[in-house]
Formats: C-alpha cells, structure tokens, sequence
C-alpha cells in the first residue's frame, strides 16, 4: 500500500466549499498534480484541394483523392492527453493520494508548431481501509466528486473522445448559403457538425471502457469550426470541425455487498449548485 508522505504542508487548488465536501466524504488532499507534455504539432502540406467529403444523393461520399487522414491526427492528440494524465496520476501515486480530483485541461501554442498539453488538479486520499488499486483521475468538482459517492458512486478515470472531419464546400452547400431566406438549413454543415460530434462521443465510450465503469459523467463537448480556402476550386472552402468530450468514468459500491440499484444510463449529467 502506498502512504502519504508527510514531509510538510500540502496544497491544494479547491476552493474552501470544495475542500468541505471532499472532506466530508472522507478524503483529504495531499498535494496539487501536474502532468505535461510537448508534442510537435505540425503537419505536412497537403496538395491540391483537401476536401475530405461531400453528400450526393444523399449518402457520404469522398470529395477528392488528397484527403489527409485526419483520424491519425485525433489518435495523437488523444495520445498526449493521455500521456499527460497518466504523469498527473503518477504523481498522484508518489503522494500517497488514492486519486485526481477537479482534472483542469490545458492547450498551450509554442513557437515552431508545438504544443503543450497539460493536466492539473488535487490529488486526495481516503481516510479508509478500502482503497483503489490505482489512483482515479476525475474532471468533477469538490461537491460533485461529494454528491457522486453519496450517491452510491466513484469514479474510475477520466476520458476523452476526440473526433476531426473535414467537410469541402461544393456547389450545393454554395448555392444553399447563398439563399437570402431567413432560417433555411445548410445540411452539409448540419452534418458536418453531426459526423464529428458522433465520432467523439464513440470515441468517448471506446475510452471510458478501459476502466471498467459502469456509466459516464460527461462534460460538455468542445467543438471548434475554422474554414480553409480551397485554391483548386476557387469559389469553395474546407471546413474542419474538432469536436472533443471529456467525462468521467464512474461505478457503483455499496457498503454492504449488495447491488447498489438498476443499471446505469450510459451517460449521465449532475447538476451544480449555483
């Protein structure tokens, strides 16, 4: 078993009220966590027009033979994220803590193409005879992290579900935006938008799998759209979409050995107090 080293006083990033509810539940904080790493960010050129797909007929088809594999590029930033929070749990680990909780995120532009991907938080300990075997990592909040253990809860580790899609701007989506009509679709955006966030949320439910939960506590997802001008076609654009969740994997415990209720919604949302 892991102890607590006790060589001075420790930190901690939660607020007094978190600090409340973490001890309430039985667990104190013995230090604040960091995980980091740099990766090159950088991709090679791509020729001619990148337009990764279009709609025709109603189906999703390849728009061009210069499609960049842009699933390589999620696994990677997948990668480092992961790679992060394992350097933050391992921290966690040589504190003595039992987990992570309050996970912060952070993306940080370097100079040359490179980024920094970044994990922060308050490693905690139970003040019990029952531990984890490993130290679980948590984006949730002191009072959260409380109402899910009281709820008969804990969390197993953090996930994430990134997703990329490349959408080209052909001659249909142009003609449909180029309507003056108010509160008309553009359906080739729709399902742009569509396609990626379905990609990360199975991306999501692939990576909370690994931890053995029972269900997920997920955040909100972060979706960004930026356009590049395709010089081939002249008059149509790329669209690229990332779209990225992130959630906790949870389980059920009881105290007394029974099961603690019906199983579980996939996914599930706890409400904060304001």
């Amino acid at each position: 078993m892991t102890q607590r080293r006790d060589t001075g006083p420790w930190d901690s990033a939660l607020s007094s009220e978190e600090h409340a509810a973490v001890m309430g539940v039985g667990f104190e904080p013995v230090g604040q966590v960091l995980g980091t790493i740099v990766v090159n960010a950088e991709s090679g050129g791509v020729g001619g027009c990148p337009g990764a797909w279009t709609v025709q007929d109603g189906k999703r088809v390849p728009f061009s033979r210069w499609v960049p594999s842009l699933a390589q590029t999620a696994r990677s930033i997948h990668a480092a994220r992961a790679r992060a929070l394992s350097r933050a749990a391992a921290e966690c680990g040589a504190l003595g803590g039992d987990g992570i909780v309050g996970v912060e995120l952070g993306v940080d532009r370097f100079p040359e193409g490179f980024v920094e991907y970044s994990v922060r938080g308050t490693a905690v300990r139970a003040r019990s005879r029952v531990r984890p075997q490993r130290p679980f990592t948590s984006h949730l909040t002191g009072q959260d992290f409380a109402r899910l253990l009281y709820a008969g809860w804990v969390p197993t580790g953090l996930a994430f579900g990134i997703a990329i899609e490349i959408r080209h701007d052909d001659w249909r989506t142009s003609r449909r935006t180029a309507w003056t009509a108010d509160n008309q679709e553009v359906d080739g955006y729709t399902q742009l938008l569509g396609h990626v966030r379905h990609e990360a949320r199975r991306q999501l439910a692939l990576d909370a799998a690994k931890y053995g939960g029972d269900g997920l506590v997920v955040d909100d997802v972060e979706l960004t759209v930026s356009e590049s001008e395709c010089s081939s076609a002249g008059y149509a654009s790329d669209f690229i979409a990332e779209a990225a969740f992130v959630g906790t994997s949870i389980a059920r415990f009881s105290r007394s050995g029974r099961p603690a209720g019906p199983t579980p919604l996939t996914m599930m949302r706890l409400e904060r107090e304001r």
